[in-house]
């Protein structure tokens, strides 16, 4: 059995003349990753692995949540394949993952997680929202099996203000 959190990052400020991958959190941003991280720690199952796309605003968002749930920082990983707003790079990095790892929470971007939400979900979502929460359950052992699965949970930040 596997299981996989899809987080898109929480939403981003254009304030700043910086590049894509430096942007960083507005205000509403942090406060709807606060909110989810809360929410999330009741829910969650046992994370084995946390894998975060390297951009500021999933690194961030990532660090909010994550502090939010009782996971030990050595299970947590930047991964430059995440940075991917298409999803063929993140569908590589999912179906290579070590198949010791039952549960995988992964940080990144849309259109990829919608995407990627939409095609291995049984529950069709139109937007997968910033600090947006899809989990998916897998009735296999390894991670290149992975096809459509159950959705176990969804997390929308405007459902929790």
């Amino acid at each position: 059995m596997k299981t996989l959190y899809i987080i898109r990052h929480a939403k981003s400020s254009w304030e700043f003349d910086v590049s894509d991958d430096k942007r960083p959190l507005n205000s509403r941003g942090v406060r709807d990753a606060g909110l989810v991280g809360e929410h999330l720690k009741t829910l969650v199952r046992p994370i084995d692995k946390i894998l975060c796309s390297p951009a500021k605003r999933a690194y961030s968002t990532a660090e909010i949540i994550v502090s939010h749930l009782d996971v030990s920082e050595s299970i947590f990983s930047l991964e430059p394949n995440l940075y991917d707003f298409e999803g063929s790079q993140v569908i590589d990095v999912i179906k290579n993952c070590q198949d010791d790892i039952n549960t995988l929470m992964i940080f990144g971007h849309n259109h990829a997680f919608t995407s990627i939400a939409n095609l291995y979900g049984d529950q069709h979502i139109d937007n997968l929202p910033t600090a947006g929460v899809v989990a998916i359950e897998f009735e296999v052992d390894t991670w290149q099996n992975i096809s459509v699965g159950k959705n176990l949970l969804t997390i929308f930040p405007k459902s929790l203000r």
